[in-house]
């Protein structure tokens, strides 16, 4: 499965950086993953919904720690390069 575009729209909160969509094949996309300021730095968080109990349950995921790490370099990537883009004297970068 190959990552085909992922876009990053900018939050201006205090623990929510970003939402991300991603396309996978041209063909599947999954929206509002969050890149969230976690104790430990950034943090990818799938899509998820709330159940009757209160917890919350992903409602898209990785199933393997390889694709895991790919998806969240990718979208990490190019929300760095969002950030760069804000900057004035920042370049942007393609993250592909």
């Amino acid at each position: 499965m190959e990552i085909t575009e992922i876009r990053v729209h900018l939050r201006n909160e205090d623990k929510l950086k970003a939402f991300a969509t991603v396309t996978f094949d041209n063909c599947f996309v999954v929206r509002n993953m969050k890149i969230i300021e976690g104790n430990k730095g950034l943090i990818l968080c799938m899509p998820s919904r709330k159940l009757s109990d209160g917890s919350y349950k992903d409602i898209a995921h990785p199933i393997n720690m390889e694709f895991r790490k790919l998806l969240e370099d990718k979208v990490m990537a190019c929300y760095e390069a969002e950030i760069k883009k804000e900057a004035p004297s920042a370049k942007s970068c393609e993250p592909f």
